[in-house]
């Protein structure tokens, strides 16, 4: 069944995250609970498919304040396949060498700010834009995406550079360089990909370590509480706590 065939290549690759990725994992989430702690923001930032990650994480119930996700409409994922803001031209436009510096001018940043960013094969130029900005101005970037499996890919970016060139920590996601991972008879392409698996599982396992590590150090979290659970009676309360100090950290970004 191509369905088990799946999910076992999945499981796959977050056991391989397990194995080989924990100690990357522990090297981004303190630089990111230093960043919080400091009341500062890690920015989260990806193309395409690659936004999922940056969504998923904030905000979200059980997630906390101290994600900043910069989502750019035009790379985002695809709700119109043909027409306006399309296939076609989130193809052309990860392409383009200074978008990422434009998207930049959009926000102020800090040299105590984390820069983090999701790209499966780190080639393309809109995220080495974004590396490059962030470097400039002295944030850590942290990157996450097919690390092992991308060396070798050619850069789309006049630097001569890849987005994993140019991170201070690298978690790799594990999957393969095609992403799809299932063949299918009578076809040439693979169905099934799995980059998505890999980062949202690498996410969740990094977020949960930054939380423990500031919950140590003693630094309160403004986690979104779920509001659906009958008998809980400050859940709203809680919710208007952290959205109240999101706000507040925001007005200086």
């Amino acid at each position: 069944m191509l369905a088990k065939i799946w999910l076992d290549n999945a499981r796959g690759v977050m056991d391989n995250i397990e194995a080989t990725q924990m100690g990357n994992i522990r090297k981004a989430a303190e630089a990111m609970a230093d960043t919080i702690e400091a009341g500062r923001w890690v920015h989260t930032f990806g193309c395409g498919h690659a936004t999922i990650p940056v969504e998923e994480m904030y905000p979200r119930i059980g997630g906390f304040v101290g994600f900043h996700p910069m989502v750019e409409l035009p790379l985002t994922f695809f709700t119109n396949i043909v027409g306006g803001m399309s296939v076609h031209q989130f193809v052309f436009l990860e392409r383009v060498e200074g978008y990422g510096v434009e998207i930049m001018k959009g926000y102020n940043f800090d040299s105590r700010d984390c820069m983090w960013l999701f790209s499966h094969t780190g080639i393309n130029a809109v995220n080495i834009d974004v590396a490059l900005e962030a470097r400039k101005r002295g944030m850590k970037v942290i990157v996450f995406g097919s690390a092992k499996e991308a060396e070798g890919k050619q850069t789309r970016h006049s630097c001569g550079k890849t987005i994993f060139d140019l991170a201070d920590i690298i978690v790799d996601t594990c999957v393969p360089i095609q992403d799809a991972s299932v063949p299918l008879k009578n076809h040439m392409d693979k169905i099934g990909p799995v980059s998505t698996m890999g980062f949202i599982t690498a996410v969740w396992m990094t977020v949960t370590t930054v939380a423990e590590i500031l919950a140590e150090r003693g630094v309160k979290l403004y986690i979104h509480p779920s509001h659906n659970v009958s008998g809980d009676t400050t859940a709203k309360e809680r919710l208007s706590d952290a959205l109240a100090e999101y706000k507040k950290r925001i007005a200086g970004v």
